[in-house]
């Protein structure tokens, strides 16, 4: 489990053609310290295992299906990643709940400057956008943001200053993909109230049990 606020920005060294898959090896001096085989880091909000690491880099395996529903298809040698460890049990819990489970992919649509800060639209998937509020929380390449407007097929953050520099948002430019990952929780409440796809309703007694 994941937070959001990433811890460093990364930088992929290299990407090794695996066939049905891809190896990623990543800068993170950082993330790696205390790093074991079998670790998880997020590298721009999906979930990777560690499969080796040294001097302040880390190798992980990514198949096809997670290259072909996410944005890491898109990385290449010197392309900047949000990474993050793990949540310790017990530490703080700056952002919000995080799984490193990509829902879907958006397109940054635009940026617009403010004096102190920056609003950034970006496209949401038609299947996400009941998952997704005004003043809710959203993952988007792993980091935690607040919703600003929900639209039917888009949403809008506002970023400070330290979220662009200490992020891939601060670079990405209008066209370029993102991961996006929807508040757990509201899909648990679908769930359990019977409307998530192929989802059994609850009966009256079981809502009163």
């Amino acid at each position: 489990m994941f937070t959001g606020i990433v811890e460093e920005l990364g930088e992929i060294v290299a990407v090794e053609n695996l066939g049905d898959a891809s190896r990623f090896l990543v800068s993170g001096p950082v993330v790696t310290e205390g790093a074991k085989h079998g670790d998880s880091i997020a590298v721009n909000g999906v979930c990777l295992t560690v499969v080796d690491f040294e001097d302040g880099r880390f190798s992980a395996d990514v198949m096809a299906e997670t290259l072909n529903r996410s944005s890491l298809g898109a990385l290449a040698v010197g392309s900047r990643v949000n990474l993050e460890r793990p949540m310790a049990l017990g530490g703080r819990l700056g952002g919000h709940l995080v799984q490193g489970h990509v829902d879907g992919t958006g397109t940054i649509v635009e940026r617009k400057l403010s004096e102190h800060w920056e609003i950034v639209k970006i496209s949401l998937p038609a299947d996400l956008s009941r998952y997704v509020v005004e003043k809710g929380s959203i993952t988007v390449d792993g980091i935690s943001l607040t919703v600003v407007d929900a639209g039917p097929d888009y949403f809008t953050v506002s970023l400070i200053p330290t979220t662009l520099a200490l992020t891939t948002l601060g670079v990405k430019q209008a066209g370029d993909p993102v991961n996006l990952e929807v508040d757990v929780l509201a899909k648990y409440v679908e769930r359990l109230l019977g409307k998530g796809a192929g989802a059994p309703a609850i009966t009256d007694e079981e809502a009163v049990a």
